[in-house]
Order: C-alpha cells, then structure tokens, then sequence
C-alpha cells in the first residue's frame, strides 16, 4: 500500500489525514497510516482531481489544432484527471463504426482517464452508440454539429435515450433563432446569436425533463439560471462565461458558441456558482488555432482553450476567499463524478486515486507560451491561477514539482 499525507478535502472539510491507495484505489483514510511508499505533503492541500465534462480535443480529423495527446497533458497539468469528449469531430462520433474507430485510436494515447460522447444526428439509433458514455445533441448550429431540429426527432430520442439511463448533453440554443448576419464584434456575435435562443431551447427541453436525463452544456445568460431553477435538469458553466464578457477587447479570440454576453451577465452566473447554485464547472475547452482566430471577425472560428486553466484559476477564487472550496471541489469534481456516473471525484474509500497537490503560497501568472495545448494561446492571458505542484492518476504521480515524472496512464472509463 502507497500513503499519501497532507491536508486532505475529506467529507467536506479540509483535515490533516493519510490516503492508503492499493491497485488505483482509495482503500483507507486514516490520521496514520503506514505503507511500502509514503508521500508525504506537509500542509499543502490534498485534493479530488477534476472532471471536466466538457472538452473537444479535436482528434480524429482536426489534429492541427489539438490532439488527444496535448489536449490530455493539458488537462493534466491543470489538475484536471479525467475528461468527456465531445463527439463532434470529422467525422463525427454518430455511429458504432466511427466510435469504435475514435476508442482505438486514442488507446494509449492520454495522460488522464477519459469517456467519450456518442453524437446524435436525425438519422441516429441511440442502439448503435450503446458503448458511448454519454450522448451529445446539439440544437443550434456550431463548430463541425450535427443538428436535431424537428420535434419528432427530439421526442423519439427522449423515448431511446430514456431506456439506456444515460446523460444526454444538450448545446442549448435553437437553430431557428440564429441570425446570419456579418459579424465584426463580439457584441455582433451576441448579436446573431440571441440569449432568447439559449432561453428557448431550456424551455423546449424542461418539457422532457422526466423522460431522459438531460444536462445543459455551457449557460451563458442570468436568466437561463431562472428557467432552471428547481428542475430535473443538470446544468455547466465555463470559466470564460463567468469571467470575460462582450465588452472586453478580445476579438475573434473571445468568439465562442454561446457567445460571451454582458457584464451582468458574467457577474450573475459567477455569484451563482460561488453561492452553490451552479452543479458542474465544465471549460468547453474548444482550441484553435493562432492564424484562424486572426482571420477576419466573421471568419474566425468559435471556440477557445481552457481545460489547463479553468479548475486553476477556480482555485484562487478560493484563496481570494470569493468561492467556497467545498463548492467547487462539488462543482469540479464530485458533481461531473456522479453526473456521469464516475468513480470519482471524492476522496473516499473505493474511489479512483486521482488527486491533486496544491500550495496557495504558489500563485503563478498565466502565459499561453507555457501552457500545453498545442493551440498555444489563451484568453486569460497573464491572469492569475493556483497550478497544481503534484498530480496523481489513478494513484501514480504523473507530475510532480510542477514537471512529469511518469507514463501516460489515461485510460477509457468504464461505461
């Protein structure tokens, strides 16, 4: 047995305690424990690595900008150890074939443990994605989708979907609704791409809330917070949603689908997940590269990085005192964790040993030369995060004083 010792987050508090891990798994938290190796890490903070259930890295068909090599070692020095992964990719994950081909192309290949989303077009049998995690329909146009737009279509997945007990992610704004028009700034993206289309398509959606589990990917306005409140319905918001908005001086490299709206809307979806009302931190992490984004406004592509920054920078709202650890270790972990159905998110006996090591004294600045998306830049350029210093997978330290000491362990998680 391997012990790691520090100040543990365990059962909502944070507690000077030993880890005892056997084969990748918690077996004991205990004050003292003895083992074959002993990490031992003073008072710097033991924590659940992050889920984030929200990630396109891009592989197969658009490895130019990403791959899941980069995408994963990314996460990893984020402190991010285990990812879902969107299905629209070229092509797209919509069938057995494509995601029996996409599984075995990425064995072996990830430094964190991972799931894969099953896309649903309106020709999809959910039968033939049955060894999917988790499923993905996208409602409104965006990058490389596949659309659902005709109810019908919409109430036959509902009935399919409901009988695998599996989560269906729902990129929420309804395709009618968005405006083609030429875009030249973020506040003409918002422009084409209306917070009553997002609010719209929450609406359509409440309607199945007791047929299939639904989740909703990436809320962008205060009042979709609202039209959720109460409901069956689970719900993610990024980093970029809670800290840019349409009135900062980003460009094309703050182009995204949802669009970042106003600063109102920023701080609102913020003070709600800081207050606990947000289930799940998901980054959306969508890279692309240096000479797309620089193309003309209306040219560029929508998406931005943030897997290796997201949970990162969370953590120094917590240092900050503006967020409470136990929310976003709830929001960042344990909630994606149990969402989608993980062993883990928590440190707790029977749970994967996936943690990570932090020190609040290390604060560092964000440089998007540093990071490890192959993309190479960020939007939170030069702001500050809480980097993790040692991250263990599945109970093997992959890095360790902030550089890799061991293998690439990712792996499929079980379905």
């Amino acid at each position: 047995m391997d012990v790691v010792e520090g100040k543990l987050f365990y059962q909502g508090k944070l507690q000077k305690a030993c880890i005892g891990i056997e084969d990748g798994r918690i077996v004991s938290v205990k004050k003292v424990l003895k083992g074959d190796e002993h990490y031992d890490f003073g008072d710097r903070l033991v924590l659940p690595g992050a889920v984030d259930p929200h990630v396109h890295f891009r592989e197969p068909g658009q490895t130019n900008k990403e791959d899941f090599q980069t995408g994963s070692l990314s996460a990893l020095f984020g402190g991010v150890t285990c990812v879902l992964d969107m299905p629209n990719n070229v092509p797209p994950t919509i069938d057995a074939d494509s995601l029996k081909e996409k599984s075995d192309r990425l064995r072996g290949r990830s430094w964190v443990d991972y799931g894969l989303f099953g896309g649903i077009a309106p020709g999809t049998k959910i039968s033939s994605l049955q060894d999917c995690h988790a499923y993905k329909v996208f409602l409104g146009s965006s990058t490389q989708s596949t659309l659902i737009k005709e109810e019908n279509d919409l109430a036959r997945i509902s009935n399919e979907i409901s009988a695998t007990g599996k989560v269906l992610s729902v990129h929420a704004e309804e395709d009618a609704m968005l405006r083609r028009m030429d875009e030249g700034s973020l506040r003409d993206h918002e422009e084409c791409r209306p917070r009553q289309a997002e609010l719209m398509a929450i609406e359509r959606l409440l309607r199945y809330q007791d047929r299939m589990r639904i989740n909703i990917c990436h809320v962008s306005c205060r009042e979709s917070l609202v039209s959720l409140k109460g409901s069956k319905l689970t719900f993610e918001a990024t980093p970029h949603h809670m800290l840019l908005d349409s009135s900062m001086d980003l460009g094309a490299w703050g182009k995204v689908n949802p669009p970042l709206r106003r600063k109102a809307d920023r701080e609102e979806i913020l003070a709600a997940f800081c207050r606990g009302e947000v289930p799940m931190l998901a980054t959306d992490h969508a890279p692309h590269a240096p000479d797309e984004k620089e193309r003309g406004f209306g040219e560029a592509p929508s998406g931005m990085p943030g897997v290796e920054t997201g949970f990162s920078m969370f953590l120094l709202l917590v240092k900050k005192g503006v967020l409470p650890l136990e929310v976003l270790i709830k929001a960042a972990c344990h909630t994606p964790a149990a969402t989608f159905g993980l062993n883990k998110g928590e440190i707790a006996e029977g749970r994967d040993a996936d943690m990570v090591v932090i020190d609040p004294r290390e604060v560092r600045q964000i440089k998007g030369r540093d990071l490890h998306s192959k993309c190479g830049w960020t939007p939170f350029e030069d702001r500050e995060a809480l980097f993790p210093q040692t991250v263990f997978v599945r109970g093997k330290v992959v890095i360790d004083d902030g550089s890799i000491v061991g293998d690439r362990r990712g792996r499929e998680v079980p379905r």
